[in-house]
């Protein structure tokens, strides 16, 4: 009997923020795709990520959608490094600022924008399991379907039974801490804060709060956050009540009358990262991709980052307009994102134990980062407004963000970002109006006129020379700078953007 395999140009397993982003990516290009996720809907138990930094924020505002998130968050400074808050309210972005958003949050945000492309989401399933050929990949379903595809991508998390399936290795560090974080009801009002002592550090808070003059204020009532660090490595992913009680009245000497745990989970300082983002036609990206603590609050960010990345070089890919080889540019940039950001937090993980030699070291480090210079530098880097893509050599722009300019166009003011809001590349030409002839590329790239009169400003470089010419990817960054003489952009617009039609 011959069964009927629904078919899909992309299967994303997982509806963590980034699989949704990658999901509202493809289908914003036109590309099919559907997600399976294994929670049985899109409610999310813990607490998770709880933030997003400025980067994060300039690709929402690209896809038109930051206003969703501001909308609900609490806006502050919160790039730090090593638990040094760094000021990024003097940087040359339109968000010189982070935001305080719990994950479950901006989950929801990206589901009502992803659900606007009538995206199937699969809840309550999981893929077991895959087999890729030549053309495509069969994948597995827990409810005994199977899924075609011409590209699967894991956005599974840490523990990713894709990676795993893939045969992809996942070097790193093994953990020598762990954490429990929990939900609680207390009894008695605990003392809410941050504390530090020998075992290392511990918080008390409420799911729910504000930020009022840069100060968390929390509401009179309601469950506890708890998160403290354990008295013994443990590497278990199922902790009991028990085990909370016990890492409370280790820290402060009572458990607070604590009852009726909302939820409970463990996390652990390992950090690893995979050694290939791809085998075949299977991807990874996000936590799928590269596991850490959550210092710096950097996970979701890079997932999201990764996802921008990866969305638009294969729905090309897909849609037959750029080589397979494409792909291959998602891991040599990505790749090198996250390695960078495992090592700075590996150093921030070090810099938070709680002896008094490393108190000494932390309280150097925090004065170094008082000086503007490694202020600037640092800010930057935790921010992701510094990410550099290496695309060879030339003007400083070249591999690095496009500023939102404010810019004047024929038919009046435009925002940059504007430009990018369906996800098509931008040739935007600040010179002789009409002097780049593109005709060959005009199915797919557009083509913009304008002048701007401010200044070019980067984070962490300060000023550059004003272009003639920029050419924009859809993710934002920027793949070419030139002159109308120079003869590179062809091949710019062909290694991003395919060969030339014939017109």
């Amino acid at each position: 009997m011959n069964m009927t395999v629904t078919k899909h140009a992309v299967v994303i397993a997982g509806a963590g923020p980034t699989g949704l982003m990658l999901a509202g990516e493809l289908a914003l290009a036109g590309i099919d795709v559907a997600i399976i996720e294994r929670r049985a809907n899109q409610e999310l138990v813990g607490w998770r990520a709880g933030g997003l930094h400025a980067r994060t924020i300039e690709i929402f505002d690209q896809r038109g959608i930051a206003d969703r998130f501001l909308s609900q968050g609490h806006i502050a400074q919160v790039a730090s490094f090593a638990s040094v808050r760094l000021d990024i309210s003097d940087f040359p972005t339109r968000h010189n600022y982070g935001l305080g958003l719990r994950q479950k949050h901006i989950e929801c945000i990206l589901a009502d924008w992803v659900g606007k492309f009538t995206v199937p989401i699969h809840y309550g399933m999981e893929v077991t399991g895959f087999a890729q050929d030549d053309d495509g990949v069969d994948v597995q379903l827990s409810n005994g379907t199977t899924l075609r595809a011409d590209y699967l991508v894991g956005c599974d998390g840490g523990r990713s039974l894709i990676r795993k399936a893939a045969g992809i290795d996942f070097p790193g560090w093994d953990a020598t801490v762990s954490n429990l974080i929990a939900e609680v009801d207390m009894t008695e009002e605990p003392e809410l804060g941050i504390r530090h002592d020998a075992l290392g550090m511990h918080s008390l808070g409420r799911f729910e709060y504000e930020i009022r003059d840069g100060k968390v204020i929390y509401p009179k009532t309601g469950p506890i956050g708890v998160m403290l660090t354990e008295r013994q490595l443990r590497t278990s992913s199922e902790p009991s009540f028990s085990d909370l009680r016990d890492a409370l009245i280790a820290v402060f000497g009572t458990d607070y009358g604590a009852h009726n745990p909302h939820w409970i989970s463990r996390f652990t300082d390992a950090v690893r990262q995979a050694a290939s983002y791809r085998n075949g036609r299977v991807l990874l990206a996000g936590d799928a991709a590269h596991i850490h603590p959550p210092d710096g609050g950097q996970g979701l960010n890079i997932g999201v980052q990764d996802a921008v990345n990866l969305g638009w070089k294969l729905a090309q890919v897909i849609k037959g307009i750029a080589p397979e080889s494409l792909l291959d540019s998602y891991h040599a940039e990505r790749h090198p994102i996250a390695a960078r950001v495992l090592r700075n937090i590996l150093v921030s993980v070090a810099l938070r134990r709680p002896d008094d030699r490393t108190q000494i070291l932390r309280e150097t480090m925090a004065e170094c980062l008082a000086m503007d210079e490694p202020r600037r530098r640092y800010a930057a880097m935790m921010s992701g407004l510094d990410i550099h893509y290496d695309l060879g050599e030339g003007h400083p722009l070249l591999g690095r963000r496009m500023p939102d300019l404010d810019l004047t166009a024929a038919h009046g003011p435009l925002r940059l970002f504007e430009l990018l809001h369906g996800g098509q590349p931008v040739l935007l030409n600040l010179g002789e109006p009409e002097s780049f002839d593109i005709a060959p590329w005009t199915d797919r790239v557009q083509s913009i006129n304008a002048q701007y009169a401010g200044p070019w400003e980067l984070p962490a470089i300060g000023a550059v020379n004003a272009p003639t010419a920029v050419l924009i990817r859809p993710d934002g960054y920027v793949a070419w700078v030139g002159e109308e003489t120079q003869l590179e952009l062809p091949e710019a617009l062909t290694t991003w953007f395919g060969p030339p039609t014939v017109v």
